[in-house]
């Protein structure tokens, strides 16, 4: 479905058509223009971008800080790059790819962005002991050609430097003095982008315009960013015009603007798959069968016939919005019989001996958890599976899921979707199923790493994609670290008055050129 056969088939220079549009002229004299986002999820209180892996974060980041690349991702395109901190990037060779950076661009700080904030901000966030360092492919060395170039080599680190092309466009950029003083770089964020951070005061963070923004000044004055983990408080808000964005609506919630004269929805195949992640460190799903017959108990139609339009069937571990999508012939299917040879195979025949499994879930976040966290829950139980659901709002459910310290997390099996700006797979592939990352799953399987870093290291696109739909979506289909239950939808609200928002398929919104009439 996607490919970057046109992208990459040459190591020439890809320039830019043209920079970014400006708006221009000073902002007019009026009443400040400020939108108040009602987000489904909180802020760590750590502002370091590397320090968390925690979506509604992500997407408040994406307001502050800018990316290499522009990626807009949108549905049944083909995805292309456009510029954003860089103008042109061009493969040197297969280890190396090298970035010609905008002149004249500013931190919020003041500080003039160049060649040693890139090199700063890669070769500090791909660091293994960074907590988001599986987004990145793997370690990455930079070489400043000149203030504003620089080259991105992987050759000491056994992967391709096109591992690098689509997630240059995901990538948040840090300030090289920033990332010198740690303590600095965790009280607030400071980015390039058209948004500043001003302060956060309880679950309220405020961004104002940037002035010196490169791509002109914005005409928001203020976003006010509110974490309302209720789906319905959001709506409600939204309706009231207390909020003039709410994320995350249910579909019947979504369906219920159409009526509303104020406000508008919007609707988009998102690059989330919604996951059932089976804890694989940890008994009794450390054993495969175990988990590939809980799959097999786990009839996904009626899920499916629950979520309505929140979610589109398919049968892969990545969304149709990433590179390699495909689905699979064998990938596990409600299956009763299957499930009881299973279960029997290992040892505990109807599911007797096997002991009480926790399935941790949320509320608020994502549609229907719950409604269909007790679908799940009872059909397991008519196999033999003692299933207690336990659900939780957003921000205590984002501290359950991620494994501890120990290696250990809360319960048996999580609900978690998994949503990066990128058509690049490995930003799902590698952070919850390597060894070296595994942040949910702790799955630490010889044959799935070594699939995985065969598809990294492949030498083209055609060779990558075929790694992917022959190798690794097929194997991780019959170990089952994780069971994709579909791919989800977006539902968002807006005030009519809300024009030129630009809605991504991972979440964030770019409200750069936005209005407010």
């Amino acid at each position: 479905m996607i490919t970057r056969r046109e992208l990459l088939a040459s190591t020439g220079a890809v320039v830019a058509a043209a920079s970014l549009a400006s708006i221009a002229g000073p902002a007019a004299a009026q009443a400040k223009k400020t939108v108040v986002l009602a987000s489904m999820g909180p802020v760590t209180g750590n502002w370091d971008p590397t320090s968390h892996t925690t979506l509604g974060q992500s997407n408040f980041e994406k307001f502050v800080f800018s990316h290499l690349t522009r990626c807009q991702m949108e549905e049944g395109k083909v995805p292309e790059l456009e510029p954003d901190l860089a103008v042109s990037w061009q493969l040197i060779d297969a280890n190396t790819l090298e970035f010609k950076l905008r002149d004249g661009v500013k931190f919020h700080d003041g500080k003039d962005f160049g060649a040693e904030d890139v090199k700063a901000t890669m070769e500090y966030a791909s660091n293994p002991e960074r907590p988001a360092a599986s987004f990145y492919p793997g370690r990455v060395d930079v070489e400043v050609v000149d203030r504003l170039t620089v080259r991105l080599s992987t050759a000491k680190h056994g992967y391709p430097a096109s591992a690098f092309w689509f997630i240059s466009s995901f990538l948040p950029i840090l300030s090289a003095k920033d990332v010198a003083d740690p303590a600095t770089l965790q009280k607030r964020p400071n980015g390039t982008n058209a948004f500043k951070y001003v302060e956060t005061v309880g679950d309220r963070s405020t961004l104002s315009a940037n002035d010196a923004y490169y791509g002109g000044r914005p005409k928001i004055d203020e976003i006010v960013y509110a974490y309302v983990p209720d789906a319905n408080t959001r709506l409600l808000g939204l309706m009231n015009g207390e909020y003039q964005i709410a994320e995350r609506l249910e579909p019947e919630q979504y369906a219920s603007l159409a009526g509303n004269a104020t406000v508008v929805g919007h609707r988009g195949l998102s690059t989330e798959n919604k996951y059932l992640h089976f804890r694989c460190n940890k008994a009794p799903f450390d054993d495969p069968r175990i988990r590939l017959a809980a799959c097999h108990a786990i009839d996904r139609e009626q899920i499916l016939m629950l979520m309505g339009d929140a979610a589109s069937a398919t049968s892969c571990f990545v969304s149709p919005m990433k590179f390699g999508f495909k689905d699979i012939e064998t990938y596990p299917k409600y299956d009763p019989e299957e499930c009881q040879r299973l279960l029997a195979e290992a040892g505990f025949p109807n599911g007797e001996g096997l002991p009480p499994l926790e399935y941790i879930t949320s509320i608020g976040f994502y549609p229907k958890t719950k409604e269909y966290g007790e679908i799940i829950t009872a059909m397991m139980a008519e196999q033999g599976f003692n299933v207690q659901l336990t659900v939780l709002e957003p921000a205590a459910w984002e501290q359950a899921i991620y494994r501890a310290a120990d290696g250990q997390g809360q319960g048996h099996m999580c609900d978690v979707g998994w949503m990066t700006g990128s058509p690049e797979p490995d930003l799902v592939l590698r952070p919850n199923w390597h060894s070296k990352a595994a942040l949910i799953t702790g799955v630490n399987d010889p044959e799935i790493d070594a699939v995985l870093d065969e598809e990294r290291g492949a030498a083209t696109p055609e060779e990558r994609l075929k790694i992917l739909q022959e190798k690794v979506f097929p194997l991780m289909a019959q170990k089952s670290p994780s069971f994709s239950l579909f791919s989800a939808v977006n539902f968002h609200g807006a005030a009519k008055g809300l024009q030129g928002a630009y809605y991504f398929p991972n979440g964030p919104i770019d409200l750069s050129k936005a209005d407010l009439v």
